[in-house]
């Protein structure tokens, strides 16, 4: 018997999650639940995590945690519960299983069968934002080697563990040359490790476009945090529809396992909602924690049913489907059905899933880091780069001079073309003369000077060379 985490969530989420529990309990399921309140009520009542303390110590107890859709309030103030889950409890690893169901769900890809693996943890989804000036608003994107080693890892043993083919990564390195760069290079480093899994890598903009089109061409894709989550919504509804995808969350100590659509408010308390993928998640959790055959009873029921045509209302389409039910409805078919086997859908098999080798990230030796200038960044109302160039060069520094500025990224100052927009957020490089040292000092003493210079300063980057190699971006059209 296992002890697991159960909440029901908000809007539909209490009506799947009972139909999807009846179904658990009627195939065997050993699983004894303890119930927790999280989500709309909890972030109403003054809490603006959406999660009670003693809910954080029964998830991290019993280490297996089943959720059900939740809603966040709009507005500021309130922080996605489900990233605050995923990023406190080291859920590294986002798996989403997108098969068709053709001919008995409507989809345009009828062979299509992929797993997209999402990095879970940061990326933008670091939530670091900041009013800089008045025009310009920044997010911060965050990627590290061991985040990236661990979900590229995880993505080539699920593979070896399902015997899947192929493992694709798609970034946009050649744009973020630092952050998805970094992605990108240990991919290539930890595929060398499984010869006998084909790799590739895809420029995600094409690469989305050739999933959407040609989905059948992909096995499993990996791919940092926002990419994976607009893709896997995009290729769960290309396999049919959004309702029927569910999703783990897997850490090296605790793991949660869902649907990944919302929790529909509209729908809420109409007995309509379809559970599939609710369900599909808690399917993912029995395998996860070792019950593989009942695992395998409920997800033949579940094909078998939809092969029958019993559908609800988000999925029936006339012709196709035989039956529109309810909620309650399409889990007592699923149960009537637990023992059988779909006849034209590909029934499973989990008896002989080995357990996925994860082992812990070990740290690299640490690089050869020195700092060779700073980049400045100013809030300026002015238009003319040429302008705050002139004020910006009366602060240089013993051998610190400006080299560079840029605005949103693209280099206005030298020679910079007066077609170019500029805001009111601007970026100016201080590097030192070729051979002389930069230091933390010429930092404050550049500082100190923009301030009696009334220079408005509003952040600092220093620029770094690891092992001689520049880590840090050039300016667009440098």
């Amino acid at each position: 018997m296992t002890k697991i985490t159960v909440a029901k969530g908000d809007g539909i989420g209490p009506e799947i999650m009972d139909a999807t529990l009846h179904i658990l309990k009627e195939a065997g399921a050993q699983i004894e639940i303890e119930e927790i309140e999280v989500g709309e009520k909890v972030y109403l009542s003054g809490n603006t995590s959406g999660i009670a303390e003693e809910s954080w110590e029964t998830i991290r107890r019993n280490k297996i945690f089943l959720k059900a859709p939740i809603t966040t309030p709009q507005g500021g103030g309130y922080k996605s519960l489900n990233v605050t889950t995923r990023k406190f409890l080291g859920l590294y690893s986002n798996v989403r299983p997108c098969m068709s169901l053709h001919p008995f769900v409507s989809t345009k890809h009828p062979v299509m069968d992929i797993v997209i693996i999402r990095e879970n943890e940061e990326d933008l989804y670091a939530g670091i934002e900041h009013q800089q000036t008045d025009e310009v608003v920044q997010c911060l994107k965050l990627i590290s080697r061991p985040g990236c080693e661990k979900i590229v890892r995880y993505a080539f043993e699920y593979a070896k563990q399902q015997n899947r083919k192929k493992v694709t990564c798609f970034t946009k390195d050649n744009i973020m040359k630092q952050t998805d760069g970094l992605f990108h290079q240990v991919f290539d480093e930890i595929a060398k490790e499984y010869p006998e899994i084909e790799n590739e890598h895809w420029i995600i903009d094409i690469g989305a476009a050739k999933m959407a089109d040609t989905p059948e061409i992909f096995d499993v894709i990996v791919m940092p945090n926002l990419y994976g989550d607009v893709l896997s919504d995009v290729a769960a509804q290309i396999t049919g529809s959004v309702g029927l995808a569910g999703s783990a969350n897997i850490g090296e100590e605790c793991s949660m396992f869902e649907a990944i659509h919302g929790s529909a408010p509209r729908r809420a308390g109409q007995n309509l909602a379809n559970p599939s993928g609710l369900l599909q998640g808690a399917i993912m959790m029995l395998n996860h924690i070792g019950q593989t055959k009942v695992a395998e009873k409920i997800q033949n029921a579940w094909l078998k049913t939809l092969e029958d045509g019993i559908h609800t209302y988000d999925i029936f389409k006339v012709g196709i489907s035989k039956e529109k039910v309810s909620t309650s409805e399409f889990a007592k078919a699923v149960i009537a059905n637990l023992g059988r086997k779909p006849n034209l859908l590909k029934s499973v098999s989990y008896s002989n899933n080995t357990a996925l080798n994860l082992p812990k990230y070990i740290r690299k030796p640490a690089a050869n880091k020195q700092m060779v200038g700073v980049d400045l960044f100013v809030h300026w109302n002015g238009t003319n780069p040429d302008e705050l160039a002139k004020k910006l060069k009366s602060i240089e520094e013993n051998r610190v001079k400006l080299t560079m500025i840029t605005n949103r990224g693209i280099k206005v100052w030298p020679n910079g073309f007066q077609e170019t927009f500029c805001t009111d957020h601007w970026r100016c490089r201080f590097k030192s003369s070729e051979g002389s040292e930069f230091t933390k000092e010429h930092i404050i003493g550049l500082l100190n000077k923009a301030i009696t210079q009334h220079i408005d300063s509003i952040k600092t980057e220093n620029l770094y060379e690891f092992d001689g190699k520049a880590a840090y971006s050039l300016g667009q059209g440098q």
